[in-house]
């Protein structure tokens, strides 16, 4: 097999998160709503917080892979949400859609045999495709864990 094909299949894989450990879907499948807002004793986060932040730091690793104009939110008051909580069940649902549309995105572009992973993107500072896919799946990975972990301390994990 082309060693490129072969690399854009194991980025799909890592991006997917069904590796090694709990992927997306099944951390937030079943969250309960009146928990989703909570922070657990000793933990920075609610789980709305983790995910939103999940959903705006990916969006912006995509939009700033496919859009050379793409402009980032101020960090780190951009990339989280301004409540602990959730607007309703329809705010949470909203954001987990979001999240996968947006990772199925990347994951299409990584898959393009169009897509450089290689070369530094023009408008950044020497970061690539590969870079980029890379990171999102390890940030994708560590606040995934996270939502199983407030989900284990808030009592609401299989």
């Amino acid at each position: 097999m082309d060693p490129i094909q072969s690399l854009r299949q194991e980025l799909d894989r890592l991006l997917s998160g069904k590796g090694a450990h709990v992927d997306f879907d099944a951390a937030v499948a079943d969250f309960p709503l009146k928990l989703r807002g909570v922070r657990p004793k000793g933990a920075a986060h609610s789980a709305w917080e983790t995910l939103e932040h999940l959903r705006i730091a990916q969006w912006d690793m995509l939009e700033f892979s496919r859009d050379a104009k793409h402009v980032s939110p101020e960090w780190p008051a951009g990339y989280w949400p301004e409540t602990a909580e959730p607007a309703g069940a329809a705010a949470w649902d909203k954001s987990v859609k979001t999240f996968q549309r947006d990772l199925a995105a990347m994951r299409q572009l990584v898959a393009d045999p169009k897509s450089d992973l290689f070369s530094a993107f023009a408008h950044g500072e020497g970061q690539t495709l590969l870079r980029e896919a890379l990171q999102m799946a390890d940030h994708n990975a560590y606040h995934v864990g996270e939502l199983v972990v407030l989900r284990r301390m808030l009592g609401a994990w299989k």
